[in-house]
């Protein structure tokens, strides 16, 4: 007679509901941030958008934060105004353009994520 001795396989109910809730945080995490992320996106292909632009060096700060408001309105993009969150500086003909900006999105309860973004680009003639 061939007796088999018992055996468990598989998880238990505590280790399936902890496998669960660590995969249901990480997906709110990445439901929440995907979208931040994506905006960041949007906003560096404008300011690479931007340093193509002919005579941007020439133009006035102004003009350059109208051009970038416009293309962020289209782009839908809504976390940042180039009002408080585009620093312009010129010098020597070459006209640099940093962008610094946070967002913070509510994870669940009192918890949430800060990303803090920074990016710059230089355009221009040196000569």
């Amino acid at each position: 007679m061939n007796q088999m001795s018992p055996r468990q396989s598989g998880m238990t109910l505590i280790s399936f509901l902890t496998v669960f809730v660590v995969a249901g945080f990480m997906i709110l995490m990445m439901l929440q941030l995907v979208p931040v992320y994506l905006d960041h996106m949007k906003v560096k292909s404008t300011l690479d958008g931007l340093s193509n632009e002919s005579g941007l060096a020439e133009k006035p700060a102004s003009e350059i934060r109208k051009m970038l408001q416009k293309r962020w309105d289209i782009n839908s993009v809504n976390d940042l105004s180039a009002e408080n969150n585009v620093f312009i500086e010129k010098k020597n003909g070459v006209v640099t353009i940093q962008v610094v900006y946070e967002v913070e999105k509510p994870i669940m309860g009192n918890m949430s994520a800060l990303i803090k973004f920074d990016d710059s680009i230089s355009a221009g003639d040196s000569n």
